[in-house]
């Protein structure tokens, strides 16, 4: 199994809050971790260092996480990167709806975090 420093999440939230302890808590883990505001921070990023594993709200200013999901599938280089979706919206028609653009998971705010460690870990598994 590799080690979980060979992984890369980028966690893409317009909540510092919600970054800062996403960030807390993967890292304690062992993971290296990007973090982004806005969707325009996280194409920087990625454009850079692709990364493993991407955690994406949807509720963002500007490009909303459902946007971005649908560029980043579109990009031959991040079409295949698992994305978790992370977000305050858990009705079943946007579940099913980030579920057909691609997303691999759906984890609800407020975040149950050892949940969402677990399911961080099951998707960079299988990966």
């Amino acid at each position: 199994m590799a080690d979980n420093k060979d992984y890369t999440i980028l966690v893409v939230d317009d909540s510092t809050t919600n970054v800062v302890l996403l960030e807390a808590i993967l890292d304690e883990k062992g993971y290296k971790i990007e973090t982004a505001l806005n969707a325009k921070e996280a194409y920087s990023l990625i454009e850079k260092n692709k990364p493993d594993l991407i955690l994406l709200d949807l509720l963002m200013p500007k490009i909303s996480g459902f946007d971005f999901l649908e560029e980043i599938r579109k990009n031959s280089a991040t079409k295949n990167t698992p994305v978790i979706v992370v977000s305050a919206l858990t009705d079943e028609e946007n579940i099913e709806k980030i579920m057909n653009m691609g997303a691999i998971d759906f984890v609800k705010k407020p975040i149950d975090l050892q949940y969402l460690v677990n399911k961080v870990e099951s998707v960079l598994q299988g990966y």
